[in-house]
């Protein structure tokens, strides 16, 4: 069976070659896209801080606020730049004692537009039976 990048569920997600077809050095593209994701993504969203993490073992978590994580997530020279409510412990427990879940999706559901405007080049329009997804650019390349 075939797969495509991963992200989180429930996630907003923004796709992107990490490669235009040059031979170009994969890694340093990665590092480059990650330093463009964070300090685009903070200059946007100023309630985020740098955090280094993961959401399980393919998911990796960038940029934290109250609310959400913005991470990157990559396969097979696809990256996918994700913005998802927080799943972490110490978000649940705060939740019990001051709700956040519903004030975290009305963030979200007010930057996505944004946030798919400042890091969308691809859009998925489908998936195979076998996983595999289907894209097309979001808008002409220069």
């Amino acid at each position: 069976m075939g797969r495509s990048v991963s992200y989180p569920t429930g996630s907003v997600v923004a796709f992107r070659l990490l490669d235009d077809g040059e031979d170009e050095d994969v890694d340093w593209a990665y590092e480059c896209l990650v330093d463009e994701i964070i300090d685009t993504a903070k200059a946007a969203f100023p309630s985020f801080l740098r955090f280094d993490g993961w959401r399980g073992r393919e998911d990796r978590i960038l940029l934290r606020n109250a609310y959400a994580d913005c991470g990157i997530s990559t396969w097979c020279g696809l990256a996918a730049i994700w913005l998802a409510e927080r799943d972490d412990a110490r978000y649940w427990e705060a939740d019990v004692y001051n709700p956040r879940t519903a004030r975290a999706r009305h963030w979200l559901g007010q930057v996505s537009g944004r946030f798919l405007d400042l890091f969308g080049e691809l859009r998925m329009i489908g998936r195979f039976s076998n996983g595999e997804a289907i894209f097309e650019r979001e808008r002409p390349c220069n």
